[in-house]
């Protein structure tokens, strides 16, 4: 029975669904005992408090948030295990509960390119990993479709910097931007800085600033007003993962400890990204028909029929503003629609693929597997397994 301590932040849904992810594991392997060691120790003690607690409390190992400020060393010395969820930089002397933040952002950027975007923007922290490395993603994606990325980054907001009730200079900032505009908070908090910012500023959401968060905290994306669309992560399969290493680490049967990687699994749309960003009213028509219609089996003609054009005009019209092909830019949606039921189902792939109007469940899967890069059955493994 491992006695574990716990330096985790549980006001935040994404450190509550690691936890969920823990004691998941704990249950099944276990049980383990927990203690809750609150925060304000930590911050107050330091890394010595935190030994002299696991010490007298006879401490198997650690999970948690650690700073990172040469306290490694002594927890390498002390000989606990422990693994740090990354609060500012990764550790390079003990395993991290990290992300993988760079397909985080370019899970975004292709999300508004094939909404049509032509500007985009980011807000956030350039000294801290999960911030810096969402950018990264963030930019090279866009920059790879020929754009580039406006940013707004501090290293931590002043008093005096109340975005939501006077003018500041992110409000400044947002009034300044090109419209209309995607713009990607490195998290649901500082996405709700933005959506309160943008309504005491006058500036119009969707239509004018689209907003997209990460993390999925369901409390803060109903708070925005409007509601915040966020990306999903894999948090509790992050959590399960953890504790298996921790298990592993404190039994001794792993010479060479890893990184346990929480991966985005899918984003979910909101209000506040509701919109395609295109002045072709032709082919916001068509977007909008696609999305409409995208559960039956539809096809390239069905699209052309909704608008005044030949289907070699349109076509090109379309691959000029979107970047896609109308029958790839199906394919890409019917596939995260796909994906979406995969995760928040336990319908067989034949089942999604009646719901979404397919008969061919042998090319749907062959489609999945080339945009995915693996079975619609690897997929719902990969990210449910251990939840």
């Amino acid at each position: 029975m491992h006695k574990v301590i716990l330096l985790i932040d549980f006001a935040e849904d994404y450190s509550k669904s690691l936890l969920k992810g823990i004691t998941k594991y704990s249950r099944e392997h276990g049980p383990w005992i927990f203690c809750r060691m609150p925060l304000f120790h930590r911050e107050t003690q330091g890394i010595d408090g935190i030994l002299d607690w696991a010490r007298d409390w006879e401490a198997d190992g650690i999970i948690g948030q650690l700073y990172n400020d040469g306290c490694a060393e002594k927890l390498v010395e002390a000989g606990i295990p422990v693994i740090a969820q990354d609060f500012k930089e990764r550790f390079t002397e003990i395993p991290n509960i990290t992300g993988a933040y760079r397909e985080t952002g370019a899970m975004a950027a292709d999300y508004f390119l094939k909404k049509g975007f032509r500007h985009f923007a980011f807000y956030g922290f350039k000294n801290i990993v999960w911030s810096r490395e969402r950018a990264e993603g963030f930019e090279e994606r866009v920059a790879r479709a020929g754009h580039e990325v406006t940013y707004f980054e501090h290293n931590k907001v002043r008093s005096s910097e109340l975005w939501y009730y006077k003018p500041s200079s992110l409000s400044e900032w947002l009034l300044s931007l090109p419209k209309p505009i995607a713009l990607l908070a490195c998290d649901d908090r500082l996405g709700q800085h933005i959506t309160e910012a943008c309504r005491h500023s006058g500036i119009r959401i969707p239509d004018e600033v689209a907003v997209l968060g990460v993390d999925n905290d369901e409390t803060l994306c109903e708070l925005s007003d409007p509601p915040l669309s966020s990306i999903a992560l894999d948090a509790e399969k992050g959590g399960y993962d953890a504790a298996r290493l921790l298990d592993r680490l404190i039994r001794k049967d792993i010479e060479q400890a890893y990184d346990i990687v929480v991966e985005p699994t899918q984003i979910i749309t909101r209000q506040s990204t509701d919109i395609y960003a295109t002045h072709d009213e032709y082919i916001a028509l068509s977007l909008k028909y696609i999305h409409q219609n995208i559960d039956k089996n539809l096809q390239v003609d069905q699209v052309v029929k909704q608008v005044p054009l030949s289907r070699r005009s349109l076509e090109m019209r379309f691959q000029q503003v979107i970047g896609y092909p109308i029958y790839k830019y199906i394919q890409n949606l019917r596939i995260e629609k796909f994906s979406k039921k995969l995760l928040e189902t336990d319908q067989a792939v034949f089942e999604i693929a009646m719901d979404l109007g397919l008969n061919d469940t042998k090319n749907i899967a062959r489609q999945f597997k080339q945009i995915k890069g693996c079975t619609p059955l690897e997929y719902r493994h990969r990210y449910l397994a251990g939840k």
